[in-house]
C-alpha cells in the first residue's frame, strides 16, 4: 500500500480592483477674445482694454466615464473667472461664475475632443469709483475643447447683454489645463 501524501489546498481569491467611473476635476485657464467692455486710461498715457471673453479662470466639479462607453467623459464644473487692470489707485475687474458641462470623447488616453454648454452667471464689471459700474444679464453658450494630457485648447462663443439692453461678444480662446483625482 503507498503511503498517504497530505496536502492543503489553498483558495486562490481573484481580486478585481474595482474601477470608480466618478472622478473629481480640478481645473484652470487663461482666456482671450471678445469685445471691449471698459477702456481704462492712465495718467502716463497709456489705456488698458477689460474684453468681455478675458479671463484667469478657476474650476472644480465632477467627471463621469460612462460605464459601457468608456471613451465617453461627462464633465460638469463651476468656477470663477477674474480679469483686472494695471491700476495703482483702483480695483477694476470684471469677474464671473462659469459653468461648463461637456461630453468629451478619448481619442486616446491621452488626447480628448469635447464639445457643450458653458454658462455665465454672476457677470460683473466694477469701475472702484473711477467710472460706472456695469452689471450683465446671465450669458450661455457652446463650448468646445481638445486637450492632450489635460492640456488643451477651448473655445467659447457667447454674448453678454447689460443693464441698458447694449450686447458685446464674450466669444473667447483659451489655454486651459485639467487633472482629475483619481487620475484615469
Amino acid at each position: 500500500m503507498a503511503p498517504l501524501k497530505e496536502g492543503f489546498a489553498q483558495a486562490t481569491e481573484k481580486t478585481e480592483k474595482k474601477v470608480s467611473h466618478a472622478r473629481l476635476l480640478v481645473g484652470g485657464a487663461l482666456a482671450l477674445g471678445g469685445d471691449r467692455v471698459a477702456e481704462v486710461y492712465f495718467t502716463n498715457g497709456n489705456t488698458q482694454s477689460v474684453k468681455a471673453g478675458q479671463g484667469i479662470s478657476v474650476a472644480l466639479g465632477g467627471e463621469f466615464q460612462v460605464p459601457k462607453v468608456e471613451k465617453l467623459l461627462l464633465r460638469a464644473t463651476v468656477g470663477y473667472k477674474y480679469v483686472t487692470t494695471a491700476a495703482e489707485n483702483a480695483h477694476i475687474r470684471l469677474t464671473r461664475v462659469p459653468f461648463h458641462f461637456t461630453a468629451n470623447w478619448m481619442i486616446t488616453d491621452r488626447l480628448l475632443i469635447g464639445a457643450g454648454l458653458a454658462m455665465h452667471r454672476g457677470i460683473q464689471f466694477k469701475a472702484d469709483g473711477i467710472g460706472e459700474d456695469i452689471t450683465f444679464k446671465g450669458a450661455s453658450g457652446p463650448t468646445f475643447e481638445i486637450a492632450y494630457r489635460g492640456v488643451g485648447l477651448q473655445y467659447t462663443a457667447m454674448q453678454y447683454k447689460d443693464q441698458y439692453h447694449q450686447t458685446y461678444s464674450a466669444n473667447s480662446i483659451g489655454l486651459a489645463y485639467t487633472a482629475t483625482i483619481p487620475g484615469r
